[in-house]
């Protein structure tokens, strides 16, 4: 967290947290989510100023609760998110990328829901792989050792008594593979995908 923020938060300690107005898609590009947006449930507009995005990534956080939130100054700024607290990008140097910039070089578990989507954990940052890389990410999946086909790996999400065992073969390890209903993610994981202020 950046210092001037630190000393922003000591200067004004109750200043109101912002709920619904920035978002992260589930291709890891940060949304400003206007009145007109939250009224029609709508992503909103993809933040591009690089210095405002450089800024909210520093200051990208969480509290107790499982609630991210980027720290504006004395005021949290609550995130609303479509899938999970990071993303991650293929990167044919490092493997995995967040949208934060951040490389994923370990990664300790991995998940597929009953969707397709790949979510990943390492050092317990979760992130859902972003769709447009998992085509490479097939490449990496091996059912029972078997290279998967995008219909083997349907038939496999689609037989949950399944005993073929599904990996994600990475070049350091084999990674098991497990099922997780979409909704279930952020129970499993401990995070909240819309924010709401504590009851009073």
């Amino acid at each position: 967290m950046d210092e001037i923020v630190k000393q922003a938060i000591a200067k004004w300690p109750d200043v109101p947290h912002c709920y619904g107005w920035l978002g992260l898609d589930a291709r890891g590009s940060w949304r400003m989510r206007d009145e007109r947006a939250q009224t029609l449930n709508a992503a909103g507009d993809k933040i591009a100023h690089s210095a405002l995005l450089s800024f909210i990534i520093r200051n990208y956080t969480h509290d107790a609760q499982g609630r991210w939130y980027f720290q504006n100054g004395p005021q949290r700024v609550y995130v609303n998110l479509e899938t999970t607290p990071y993303i991650a990008h293929t990167d044919p140097a490092q493997g995995f990328v967040l949208h934060t910039g951040e490389p994923l070089t370990i990664v300790d578990g991995a998940w597929i829901t009953e969707l397709g989507e790949l979510v990943l954990e390492s050092l317990g940052r979760v992130a859902q792989v972003d769709d447009r890389d998992m085509a490479e990410c097939l490449a990496q999946l091996r059912l029972d050792d078997q290279v998967v086909s995008d219909e083997r790996l349907l038939a496999w999400l689609d037989e949950p008594a399944s005993t073929q065992r599904l990996s994600l073969n990475l070049i350091s390890r084999r990674v098991p593979v497990q099922r997780i209903a979409r909704g279930a993610i952020p129970q499993h994981f401990g995070f909240v995908r819309i924010p709401q202020p504590d009851a009073v």
